[in-house]
């Protein structure tokens, strides 16, 4: 599929994607949602050969500085509902990837912006990154997940006060208060990205699958359906042979040999 919006860089088992807007900040419009959707879609699909995603915006300035403020003036009750489904559904189905998806947020993570990072499983940030959600300052609220992902980042309180400022803080500040993993100056930052891809993309497809599952189902259904899930995807990879290649290499004290399977 040719997309307007996204360009992509296939590095082996890893693949980058990078919203193409910069003349509006890489702002989230309808149609690059779309464009997210069927990228991840498509990426699902290709569970055998793609092992982690990097998640980017075009330029220096920008991650993603927002949603298209037009189309939000443009909303009323019923498109205003519609709108914020769509972005939940993008957003639920990056949350959800059986590979690892790693934010790289190279300049303003705001609103929707910040949204899509949260909904990444890891966040690096360059150090003139800046995040916020300041959807109170149009009227609104965070319409893509914030209000629910923020909170189990930072904690209720902080939320909250960044929710209700709509204050934007600095990359340092967001380590501080755990939102991302790591801080990188501007030129270091997508190296990093790729290295600790490359790394994830090397561990076994299958423990890795797993792992992020039961993480994601404890957190959205509580800790004793989260343990059930955990017990059966444990015993699905004691069945694999990824695992007797990884317990030989161990005992043998050579370095394991994972092919997948």
């Amino acid at each position: 599929m040719t997309y307007e919006n996204l360009v992509f860089e296939h590095d082996g088992p890893v693949t980058i994607v990078a919203i193409n807007r910069p003349k509006s900040l890489n702002a989230l419009n309808v149609s690059t949602v779309y464009e997210l959707l069927e990228c991840f879609y498509q990426l699902t699909a290709q569970f055998d050969t793609v092992r982690a995603v990097i998640l980017t915006g075009a330029g220096e300035k920008s991650f993603v500085a927002g949603a298209d403020i037009q189309e939000i003036h443009d909303l009323d009750l019923h498109t205003g509902k519609e709108l914020s489904a769509r972005g939940n559904r993008l957003y639920s189905l990056i949350e959800k990837m059986h590979v690892p998806v790693i934010a790289a947020v190279n300049g303003f993570a705001l609103g929707g912006g910040c949204e899509l990072a949260m909904a990444c499983h890891l966040r690096l940030a360059s150090e003139n990154a800046k995040f916020g959600q300041p959807e109170i300052k149009l009227g609104i609220i965070p319409g893509y997940g914030g209000t629910q992902r923020l909170p189990r980042l930072v904690g209720r309180s902080r939320a909250l006060e960044l929710m209700l400022t709509g204050r934007h803080i600095s990359a340092s500040e967001a380590l501080n208060l755990g939102l991302v993993n790591a801080v990188f100056p501007q030129a270091e930052l997508l190296p990093a990205a790729r290295k600790l891809a490359q790394e994830l993309a090397a561990q076994p497809r299958h423990a890795v699958a797993a792992i992020l599952e039961s993480v994601e189902n404890g957190l959205q259904h509580g800790i004793d359906n989260g343990l059930r899930v955990e017990e059966n995807l444990f015993s699905y990879c004691c069945g694999t042979e990824d695992m007797k290649e990884g317990t030989s290499a161990f005992l043998q004290k050579r370095e394991p040999a994972f092919k997948g399977r």
